[in-house]
């Protein structure tokens, strides 16, 4: 057997194979990112034999097309969380970081654990897509939040209070009554020599005390600051709508968003930040994966009763839950097995983040269930459909 390891970067890899015993079967050599260079690098894995094994470890974006190109040469590809690599150790105590020595480390760690690599199996291209969506929504999110509070710490100098003069919620195409209001009467000083025909924005826009006077250096400050703000909320409306879209054509879209506290932007969330299910053997993977499970650290005589979460998975998914268990927490419907569970662990006197992420463990797992059985019963009903 043929262990072959790839340290992925921009751009280029390393690649090494070897075989029991230590036999190094392929020395380090490295290929670029380019069709030719990818074409070389199957070709060159093809050669050392049947069976051969590929490991790569999750790079951010750069180990997708080494991945993909693998795999579609037909080669066994398993990629890895490179913390299991760091983690084996390298079977040396000395500290070697070169590209030549990792490629090898990864190759050796292939060898160790043969039995237990899971070979991978490229994201269909609407599951990607919608990935994608999602991470870039959550990045305009942080940059719109931001751009928000700026907008509000200006107004406080020349508006105070002008964000809490409409109730009014967002409008899908993400316009907001207050920002667009802004825009205009960017100044107290605005509406209070105008008119007096709204009477309530009159009212609310006299008796103020402004440090920012009311000129052209405050009016660009203003309204630059609003267009920003209105700019990135149309990017998150627009957005929204995409990943709904995408969301709406995979199988489990309605029971997903069937279930309590899920609504359209937080079900595209969960089912791209998740994937596939069918990807996970078992309940306990999936939690794994979004890292709510509760460590261990029992040793001899000693055992902690009180351990934290691994928080190994991925943090926008533990987002996504921790908003999904606080509309359960908010909205307390006395029905649902999550809300049942949640209040159970409360009485029990746990403190609020452990109740809060053992809920977030059974949603999970309740997801888990549900979604498996809806893609089971589309399979099927495809099955029946082509026979």
């Amino acid at each position: 057997m043929n262990a072959v390891g790839i340290d992925v970067s921009k751009g280029k890899s390393m690649v090494a194979a070897l075989r029991p015993m230590g036999e190094v079967a392929l020395l380090p050599r490295e290929f670029l990112h380019t069709e030719v260079g990818l074409e070389q690098m199957a070709y060159a894995i093809t050669t050392l034999g049947e069976d051969t094994r590929v490991i790569i470890e999750a790079t951010g974006r750069y180990h997708e097309p080494v991945a993909a190109a693998l795999h579609k040469y037909g080669i066994y590809v398993c990629v890895l969380n490179p913390l299991y690599i760091k983690q084996s150790g390298g079977g040396s105590i000395r500290k070697v970081k070169t590209d030549k020595a990792d490629a090898m480390k990864i190759a050796k760690y292939g060898l160790d654990n043969w039995v237990d690599l899971r070979e991978y199996t490229p994201m269909d291209t609407v599951r990607q897509q919608l990935k994608l969506c999602s991470r870039q929504y959550n990045l305009y999110m942080k940059t719109v939040v931001s751009l928000q509070n700026n907008l509000i710490s200006l107004t406080d100098k020349t508006f105070p209070g002008v964000n809490e003069l409409f109730s009014s919620p967002e409008r899908a195409d993400g316009h907001q009554k207050w920002v667009d209001f802004v825009m205009t009467f960017w100044h107290c000083d605005c509406i209070c020599r105008v008119s007096e025909k709204a009477l309530d924005l009159y009212a609310g826009s006299c008796g103020h005390f402004t440090t920012l006077p009311k000129n052209d250096n405050t009016k660009l400050l203003i309204t630059t600051a609003a267009q920003q703000l209105l700019a990135g909320k149309m990017t998150l409306a627009a957005l929204r709508a995409e990943m709904t879209r995408l969301a709406m054509q995979l199988p489990e879209y309605n029971t997903v968003r069937a279930m309590y506290g899920v609504g359209e932007t937080t079900a595209a969330q969960l089912m791209a930040e998740i994937g596939d299910v069918r990807r996970f053997p078992r309940r306990s993977s999936i939690v794994g994966f979004a890292g709510v499970d509760p460590g261990v650290d029992d040793s001899g005589k000693h055992s902690a009763k009180s351990v934290p979460t691994t928080k190994r998975g991925s943090p926008h998914l533990r987002k996504t839950l921790y908003q999904i268990v606080c509309t359960y927490l908010r909205k307390a419907p006395a029905n649902e097995l999550v809300y049942q569970f949640l209040e159970k662990k409360r009485a029990e006197g746990k403190p609020y983040f452990v109740y809060m992420t053992a809920a977030q463990n059974k949603f999970l797992r309740i997801y888990y269930a549900r979604v498996k059985e809806c893609l089971a019963a589309f399979d099927a009903q495809q099955d029946t459909t082509q026979s």
